[in-house]
């Protein structure tokens, strides 16, 4: 699709990076957008069809591997496959001992997760662009994105996923009041009632902000670094439309991009989980 002619660069681009969406179209009747207008109009209880197709279906491949290796599991000599999966195992518990120190047995499944999950949904953006939204367009879907992590909607889906456990530990842990007292008191906690009353109103503040950014720099921050890999790869694609020079050109540079991208993927995959273990141990610590 790179080299078709009835797409300006600019079309190229819009088409990669819009979504599969079903929704109410403008007409009343639900189905899929065929254009920006009709996705639009569709509003907020529009649902992105490839990302939810995607991403599940990678959790289920996830769930496969690991349920094939468990039920193969010997006591020997591991073979490749629950070797490699031991390995991901202690590779995160050895993470979740030395972030969290808290005692929850939910805390290392949950890493495992979301880092095994996100690594596979971000390995996707390996994929030639447009070797799969080629074939969607041949069989009449219009649109077809195939990094679930590319869509706002799956990584503040995840976000909130952690956020709500954190909140639901902060509470049980620590109960409303000492919960409320973290927000309220910490850290000018004060015997004078005076000056409760003048910081209680700051720290609230300034506490609320801090927990409302926890979710918001969570999703973002996995979101925009692979957008920004995704645009890089859709960039340097129209270069083969440009010539053989430039086509050369740029197949050195998708080599490269992708070589590196390689350590863009799982570090983002690591970061999300990362931070997942610490708001946890956050929840379950008492100051």
């Amino acid at each position: 699709m790179a080299g078709d002619t009835t797409l300006t660069s600019g079309e190229y681009i819009k088409h990669h990076l819009t979504n599969l969406t079903f929704g109410k179209l403008p007409d009343g009747s639900w189905g899929f957008a065929h254009d920006m207008s009709q996705i639009k109009a569709m509003g907020f209880w529009s649902i992105n069809v490839d990302s939810m197709f995607w991403s599940i279906l990678l959790g289920v491949l996830f769930l496969y591997f690991f349920k094939k290796v468990a039920d193969r599991a010997t006591a020997g000599v591991p073979g490749g496959m629950q070797n490699f999966a031991e390995w991901i195992v202690e590779f995160i518990d050895d993470n979740v001992r030395g972030s969290f120190t808290g005692r929850n047995a939910m805390v290392a499944p949950l890493a495992l997760t979301l880092f095994v999950w996100i690594f596979l949904m971000n390995l996707m953006d390996l994929i030639p662009v447009d070797f799969i939204p080629h074939l969607a367009v041949l069989v009449g879907i219009p649109y077809m994105k195939v990094v679930p992590s590319t869509d706002p909607n799956v990584t503040f889906g995840m976000a909130i996923g952690v956020f709500a456990l954190m909140l639901y530990y902060s509470i049980r842990i620590k109960g409303i009041g000492g919960f409320a007292g973290e927000l309220t008191l910490q850290p000018f906690s004060s015997d004078n009632l005076l000056l409760k009353l003048v910081f209680i109103p700051i720290n609230l503040i300034l506490e609320l902000v801090s927990l409302i950014a926890k979710p918001v720099s969570h999703a973002l921050r996995l979101f925009g670094n692979m957008y920004a890999g995704e645009m890089i790869f859709i960039l340097i694609s129209i270069m083969y439309s440009a010539g053989i020079v430039m086509g050369v050109f740029g197949g050195a540079l998708q080599l490269g991009w992708a070589i590196f991208h390689i350590l863009i993927i799982t570090l983002q995959a690591f970061i999300f989980m990362v931070l997942t273990i610490v708001y946890l141990d956050m929840a379950h610590s008492k100051h």
